[in-house]
């Protein structure tokens, strides 16, 4: 397991015109109030200016809020401008409102865990810990 020297940082961003960001924001300011450093790439956000601002940010995971019923979207083409920046050492994880057999394709693409409304944020900051300590080397 590798140990990390500066804070974990995360980019959270809301893709397309989902407009409801209170849940991104709550999941913001946890990660922050778990030590983590976040950007909050705020709404109305296209798969590249995610990835972009993730490069530019030298992020350890992008989190995407999503509640549009657009995931089998943003997530694919995400993970494929992730993979064409070589970002193979970034955490793609997210939530919203994603039935369980999508998680399950997601997954299977390269994306980590989902999360769907009402998971602890304490179980979300963990998950993400865990992943960036195995994954990266700092």
């Amino acid at each position: 397991m590798n140990t990390i020297n500066r804070p974990i940082r995360v980019l959270v961003a809301k893709v397309g015109l989902d407009g409801h960001d209170r849940g991104a924001k709550v999941i913001a300011t946890a990660l922050r109030d778990a030590g983590m450093e976040v950007i909050y790439t705020g709404l109305r956000q296209t798969p590249e200016m995610v990835v972009n601002a993730a490069l530019q940010e030298d992020v350890d995971a992008i989190g995407i809020s999503i509640l549009s019923g657009a995931h089998m979207t943003v997530f694919p083409k995400i993970i494929t401008l992730m993979k064409a920046y070589r970002m193979d050492d970034v955490l793609l994880t997210g939530g919203g409102i994603i039935p369980d057999d999508d998680m399950n394709t997601l997954h299977d693409m390269g994306v980590g865990r989902l999360f769907a409304p009402g998971t602890s944020t304490v179980d979300i900051a963990s998950y993400i810990t865990t992943w960036v300590q195995q994954h990266r080397n700092f």
